[in-house]
């Protein structure tokens, strides 16, 4: 399965792995690019070196194009200087207007992906020069830029941006997905909540029984896990944090149950906050229950852990069967 995405971007099946920060690491970045689609590092809050480093683990590790991403919620001038010194292949950039990078990514050799939440602003990056366009619709997990559905986004922004390939996110958890964006004119699939599943994820264990136990009515859209993201409508996975929240009347931030006390703690030894903004990650002890379980509207198309590799050929080879059986 080709597209021009793939041409574009050095890699053999029109899927993209999400930045899920705190799940994502090298490890996972390298299977995914190894499989023949395309990782991605999530680095917004990592220091230059430690850019530098991401990106020599995960050339150790593959040979393949891979991305990093970088969110404008910070200044990120440094980080990715940094990532093009050390020789990123890929930028993603999204949560702000990207047109002051993008002439300095490619000066550094590297394509370009803006994430966008409207066709408006997806003419926006087009015209300053993106080389692909992510188009996120609501259904995603994690921080979600945007509030329109993924079926009503994609056509719109592909319409709105044509030539350039647009990529479809949200709600995008197997191959029927696949299929379907690549007929509303998408060039390919943004993947995240499915690649929690995958064995090279660093998800917590009791983060990824949970994402096998829900329904697609199991998650939260809001901004309530805003400790260390504030402003940054998200979903998650319903839990108890959510539900005592709700109960209180919905309080604003200050005055909700719990608010204060430490739920987990991270393998470092760093507390996590009730309401904190903190991917359950191996290592973390505590309740971790109560954490910001990050994931998306298919979250109820999990069922199992699989190897990175194995998800890929899985959504590609489901999407082969499903354009095949069409008249």
């Amino acid at each position: 399965m080709r597209t021009p995405l793939c041409d574009l971007l050095g890699i053999d099946v029109p899927v993209i792995q999400a930045p899920m920060g705190g799940a994502a690491g090298p490890e996972l970045a390298a299977a995914v690019s190894n499989a023949g689609a395309l990782g991605t590092l999530p680095l917004s809050w990592a220091s230059p070196a430690e850019v530098a480093d991401a990106v020599a683990r995960t050339r150790a590790l593959t040979q393949k194009p891979f991305a990093l991403n970088f969110l404008f919620n910070s200044p990120q001038e440094e980080r990715v200087e940094a990532a093009l010194a050390a020789g990123a292949p890929i930028i993603s950039l999204g949560w702000g207007d990207p047109a002051a990078l993008i002439p300095r990514v490619h000066d550094g050799g590297a394509r370009v992906l803006v994430t966008v939440g409207t066709a408006a602003e997806a003419r926006h990056a087009a015209d300053a020069g993106a080389d692909v366009i992510v188009a996120q619709g609501w259904e995603a997990g994690g921080h979600v830029w945007g509030t329109v559905a993924t079926l009503a986004l994609v056509p719109a922004v592909v319409d709105a941006v044509a030539p350039v390939p647009v990529v479809a996110a949200g709600g995008i958890a197997d191959g029927r997905g696949l299929a379907a964006v690549l007929a509303l004119g998408a060039a390919g699939a943004w993947v995240g909540t499915r690649f929690l599943a995958a064995e090279e994820s660093s998800a917590h264990a009791d983060y990824r029984k949970r994402l096998f136990a829900a329904t697609e009515a199991d998650t939260f859209y809001g901004m309530l896990f805003d400790i260390g993201g504030p402003d940054a409508p998200h979903r998650v996975l319903r839990n108890s944090t959510v539900e005592r929240w709700q109960e209180a009347g919905r309080p604003a931030s200050g005055d909700r149950p719990g608010e204060g006390e430490s739920v987990a703690t991270r393998e470092g030894g760093s507390s996590v906050p009730r309401y904190a903004s903190s991917t359950p990650s191996e290592g973390m002890t505590g309740d971790i229950e109560a954490t910001s379980m990050w994931a998306g509207q298919g979250v109820a198309l999990l069922t199992r852990t699989q190897p990175a590799a194995e998800i890929v050929r899985d959504l590609v080879g489901e999407a082969e069967r499903v354009l095949a059986a069409l008249p």
